[in-house]
């Protein structure tokens, strides 16, 4: 799937810097569904479902860039461009989701 107009794909190699720099102010929101949060997520991702992203847009702040992840990607793209459409400049999307991070690691 191609990446959003104004989304930027990143791989889980470059999330995994991002998390590590605490000062840098990033908004992480994994779109999945409740249940797969709580069966696994990488830490300091708030959990947002795709389908409450919508109504919840006024819990981010459209000034601090934002990176979105799902299971695979294919959500979290539709999420990226939901974010930039109501005006958020600075979006990322997690190329292959928790997949990859987790394929990443060797697991």
């Amino acid at each position: 799937m191609l990446p959003a107009k104004g989304v930027k794909s990143i791989r889980a190699e470059e999330l995994r810097k991002m998390l590590r720099d605490k000062k840098a102010g990033i908004q992480y929101v994994d779109v999945r569904e409740p249940g797969e949060f709580q069966q696994g997520h990488i830490d300091g991702f708030r959990n947002i479902p795709l389908g409450q992203l919508r109504n919840r847009l006024g819990e981010l702040d459209r000034e601090k860039p934002v990176v979105v992840m799902c299971h695979s990607g294919r959500r979290s793209t539709r999420a990226a461009r939901m974010l930039v459409k109501h005006g958020f400049p600075d979006v990322r999307n997690l190329s292959g989701g928790i997949v990859a991070w987790y394929a990443r690691r060797g697991r």
